[in-house]
Order: structure tokens, then sequence, then C-alpha cells
């Protein structure tokens, strides 16, 4: 079994449980239920956009704790100030330290950025769950999904005004594309080995559609990556260890978007 293998299953477990205690229809009487939803896939084809997508995670399988001292609200508010093009928030607990609070406090504190909810998505009620605190988009791991279920997902997130990312690592998983979905992500790291390669991204970039919207993911920490990407036609970044290991973040991400724009 792979570590994939092991969280989706948690995660099976832990939506199980959710549902017993708040029903969908509680869930729609979240005060930001009716909020109107920030456009990532704009704001990362807007002109002058940083394309960054700074994340933000205490730990992770892979790495162990990172940043223990971080606190959500500051962090965001300091990714929001130094420009980024959206905010990452993981929501998954046990393996990666996040929470929905979280979620929900980045979006209370940055009205106005686009907000992923970074998770293993298996199931719809979790697309309500994420648009009930606060998040703009969703992501779908190809790899966990069969394309039924991700067109499912795909047509829950758009009845709610959410957008999608389907983040993909193999040829055969870009076959489980469909209309709905946003933005792809190209993601560096082998979820069943946690090997980078920023090649992948080249790769599976160039089998994409033209007009696709596409992001990098993994294993991003110099602006030469950034610049060797975007030439290979990638609109947007996700970084979130490169900052999340340094004391301060924000001022981590500032100084990165600084250093990108010169």
């Amino acid at each position: 079994m792979t570590i994939l293998d092991e969280i989706n299953n948690n995660k099976r477990r832990e939506v199980a449980e959710a549902k017993k205690l708040v029903s969908l229809e509680q869930l729609k009487f979240s005060p930001f239920f009716k909020r109107k939803t920030n456009s990532l896939k704009t704001t990362l084809k807007a002109a002058g956009a940083s394309g960054i997508i700074a994340e933000y995670k205490t730990k992770s399988p892979s790495k162990g704790v990172i940043n223990e001292q971080a606190e959500v609200v500051e962090v965001s508010s300091a990714y929001t100030a130094a420009g980024v093009s959206g905010i990452s928030i993981l929501t998954d607990r046990q393996y990666f330290g996040g929470a929905f609070e979280d979620l929900a406090k980045a979006r209370s504190a940055n009205p106005t950025t686009p907000i992923l909810r970074k998770d293993f998505m298996l199931d719809p009620y979790q697309v309500y769950e994420a648009k009930a605190h606060g998040a703009d988009l969703i992501l779908l791991i190809a790899a966990s999904l069969s394309k039924e279920e991700m067109l499912e997902l795909s047509e829950t997130a758009k009845e709610l005004d959410l957008e999608v990312l389907v983040e993909v690592h193999t040829e055969e998983e870009i076959e489980k594309l469909n209309s709905l979905v946003d933005i792809v992500g190209v993601n560096n790291r082998n979820l069943k080995t946690f090997e980078v390669d920023l090649e992948t991204s080249v790769k599976l970039g160039s089998l994409l559609p033209q007009d696709m919207v596409r992001i990098s993911e993994s294993g991003l920490s110099s602006v030469e990556n950034i610049h060797y990407l975007c030439q290979a036609g990638f609109d947007g970044f996700l970084m979130g260890e490169n900052f999340m290991k340094t004391e301060n973040p924000g001022q981590a991400c500032k100084e990165f978007i600084e250093l990108l724009r010169k």
C-alpha cells in the first residue's frame, strides 16, 4: 500500500464520520456559502501576475514538521501583501497538520485572494465543506479518482461556483480530464515514491491543450525554476515548503516575488 492509498483510506473514514456530525443542509448555512467566489484562473492570466500560489502547511508525510510556529492569518495576509496570485490551504489534519479553521481564517483575512482547499477530495460532500469554509477552488488528484468520479466532483464544484484544479503526474492521468476543469496542475513529486523531477512538468505540460491554464507543483525552490517553467508554458507555480520552512514565510515569499520581477 502506498502513502496515497493510506491517506485516501483514512480520508474515507473521516468523511463518513463528518457526514454523521454535519449534514449538507447544515453546511449550506455557513456565512461563506453565498459569497461570490474569486477566480484563480483569471488571476493567473492577469497582466503582471506573479503566478505564485503560496501554500500554508505545517507538516507533510515526506518532511515531517515544517513549521510549528506559523499562524495562518499572519502568513496568508503576508502572502497577499507580497503579491501572490493565490493561496493554498491544507485542510488534512492527520498527515499535513491542516484544519478547516485555517481555511476559514485565511478567507476572512484575505477576502479577494483566490484560495484553494488542498485536500484529498473523494466525495461530493467534501466539495460542500470547501464552499462552507470559504474556498474558491478545490483540488482533485487524478491518481485518487476514476474519470467518472472526477466528473462527478467537477460537476458538484460548478454547481457551487467553485473552480476545479486537477493534479496529474502521468500521461495516463491526463485522460481523466473533463471540460469542467479550469486549471491543470502537474505534480513534480511522485505521490508513490515522493521523488521530485521538474521535467515531469515540461513533459506533461506539452501534452495539454494549448489554451489550458497550467501550474507546476512541488520541488520549486528558485527563481530559475520559475523562469524555466514559464518558458515551458506554465502560468502558475504552487510553492509551500520553500516559504514555510523559513522563520517568516510571508517575508520569504515577498523577497522571492521581488527577485522574480527583477
